[in-house]
């Protein structure tokens, strides 16, 4: 059918090894550096190179380590490859309800090289700039070679070499060793030294111009500040979710069987109501009784006689049973359930099939109906605004408060410690679902990461025991010039008396270039470079935020900087040991720069 259309260009499908010719297969993952297409003829192309991941309630933050990315980049381009596309190159927000799932959280952030606010995700960024300018100078090389050649060097190093017809070379120098760093005499063509487990680019085949391991771009520690107070200390008015129909058994929908909640909900709502009642007529059999559910996931909450009996959730977003002891009465008790949805599957194979929670009575809250969200007044809805008496820790609650803008340009977060389950909406804008009260799990991270080895993206993790998102984005066009208003339903219980809006804004920037090679320091949004924490030229060792001298250093080193850098937006120069007055054969080493400095 596709071919049919005689569109022109050419087709592709991503991971279907049997694609039917002449459709090109291609290659989503981390590593498709070994991968061959189905047909001898079809281009090699890297259509999903996994940069980072998608963080869930479930998990740590999963970091896509920088240097893996780029040696197996180099291990696909090395290997023939022509097409290498970024998933994803700028994070972003899933606003609304449209984060997947199950427990797909709002951000998809994705340790992108731009992050979800559209900062710089630095060294990243500056570091795959690099490599696409290092492969720029390869292009007529690279995409007009008449010849390849693998020469194998010994304890793991790999010399590639490309050639065209006019003599001219690109060169690939590996060393795929996980543990030892190695020293490469390549006689005409210099002596290099290549890390374990990286890739050096040589242009001419004789000139380092890249390498893997070797991050000169400078890292930005992006912070969250407050500034003015204008948007803390909120004042809160507040309102108990209507529930009076569904707690006494009446609904819209009657049904003489469990109908899907996808299905019947058409995703207008991630809640459905479910009530029913049961007659008894002997309470010594059922006045310690347990009621079971058998539910589809997500979350579920129960009502008997209109008396709340508790919430659970699904730990994986799979079907789970809901059991908790109840108490009935003689005569007519009604029980009422509250399914609850967090993010719907959306993708895999049949993902459209997947059924979820149980269903068969009302769509969503009686407040989402009354648009409780809704910058409008409403006719017979009123708040309460008896701040004091703010009900905390109270399952289906909604809560509304003013608020300014935080002043500025730098990008907006609310910060919703304290709170458990919901939803929330910005001037009736969906910012998303939020769940800071999910803590992830304590074990997996550690304060140092190793890149060497194959990457998997439990590998080198964060923010263990740690809520899977705290900070929710809130674009700036959301917002008006003066009030603002804040709507939250609290599903579960929290306490709103914690939330703030913050700017994300750079707080350090450091770098440790390598001699020969570019530093660039930049800040953003108009700031600049106000001090010079630290600098050393020489073998500096720590790393951002906990640099120290080395064994030597150039004794000039933190003047050179500050006259190069300090009131300005950004500064760079070549890092060479003329520059820092280091007099010719002190040391045969290569040196370093390690800066630190403050916007």
């Amino acid at each position: 059918m596709a071919l049919a259309q005689n569109i022109g260009v050419p087709w592709i499908m991503c991971q279907q090894p049997d694609a039917p010719q002449p459709i090109i297969n291609t290659c989503n993952g981390y590593y498709c550096h070994n991968f061959k297409p189905n047909n001898p003829k079809s281009p090699k192309m890297f259509t999903e190179n996994w940069i980072g991941w998608f963080q869930n309630g479930v998990k740590r933050f999963p970091i896509e380590v920088l240097k893996i990315q780029l040696s197996q980049l180099h291990a696909f381009f090395q290997n023939g490859g022509v097409l290498n596309n970024y998933y994803m190159y700028h994070g972003g927000t899933n606003f609304g309800r449209t984060a997947g799932g199950p427990y797909i959280t709002t951000s998809y952030d994705y340790d992108a090289p731009i992050d979800e606010y559209g900062n710089l995700n630095q060294p990243k960024w500056g570091h795959l700039k690099q490599l696409h300018a290092a492969i720029k100078l390869g292009e007529n090389v690279l995409t007009n070679y008449t010849s390849i050649n693998d020469k194998d060097l010994g304890n793991g190093i790999t010399l590639t070499t490309y050639s065209n017809s006019n003599g001219a070379r690109f060169c690939f120098l590996s060393n795929n060793d996980t543990s030892k760093d190695a020293n490469v005499d390549l006689q005409n063509d210099g002596k290099y030294f290549i890390p374990a487990w990286s890739v050096t680019i040589l242009n001419g085949c004789n000139k380092e111009i890249f390498n893997t391991a070797k991050v000169n771009s400078q890292t930005s520690i992006m912070v969250k500040r407050s500034g003015d107070n204008s948007s803390n200390g909120l004042t809160w008015k507040w309102k108990m979710e209507p529930k009076k129909d569904t707690l006494n058994g009446k609904g819209n929908i009657k049904a003489h069987e469990l109908l899907e909640q996808k299905e019947l909900t058409l995703d207008a709502s991630d809640y459905l109501w479910y009530m029913t009642s049961v007659d008894i007529n002997d309470t010594s059999i059922w006045s310690n009784a347990t009621l079971s559910v058998n539910t589809m996931g997500h979350t579920l909450h129960g009502y008997v006689n209109r008396k709340y009996i508790g919430y659970q959730f699904s730990q994986w977003g799979n079907k789970f049973t809901y059991e908790t002891k109840v108490s009935l009465k003689n005569g007519t008790n009604i029980i009422t359930l509250l399914s609850a949805t967090v993010g719907l599957a959306n993708y895999g194979a049949w993902f459209d099939e997947i059924k979820t929670g149980i269903s068969g009575g009302t769509v969503g809250l009686n407040g989402e109906r009354k648009r409780l969200y809704d910058l409008q007044s409403h006719v017979g809805v009123s708040w309460n605004t008896n701040s004091p008496n703010i009900p905390i820790g109270k399952p289906m609650t909604w809560y509304k408060s003013e608020f300014k803008a935080p002043v500025g340009t730098n990008p907006i977060v609310v910060d919703f410690q304290g709170l458990g389950k919901g939803h929330a909406w910005v001037n009736g804008h969906s910012i998303g679902r939020y769940w800071p009260s999910w803590i992830t799990t304590t074990n997996g991270c550690s304060d140092t990461c190793d890149y060497r080895g194959k990457y998997v993206k439990e590998k080198c993790n964060t923010n263990c025991g740690g809520p899977s998102q705290r900070w929710y984005h809130v674009p700036r066009s959301f917002l008006n010039d003066n009030m603002n208003t804040l709507v939250l339903f609290e599903e579960i219980g929290g306490n709103p008396q914690s939330v703030q809006f913050q700017t994300v804004t750079i707080g350090t920037i450091c770098a440790n270039v390598y001699e020969g090679s570019q530093l660039e320091l930049s800040c953003q949004n108009g700031q600049v470079i106000s001090q010079i924490q630290f600098a050393s030229f020489g073998n500096p060792q720590g790393q951002c935020g906990s640099f120290k001298k080395g064994s030597w250093e150039a004794t000039d080193s933190q003047s050179v900087v500050e006259a190069a850098c300090i009131g300005k937006t950004n500064c760079g120069f070549i890092v060479t040991k003329e520059m820092f007055s280091v007099p010719f054969g002190v040391t045969n080493s290569t040196a370093r720069l390690a800066v630190q400095v403050t916007c």
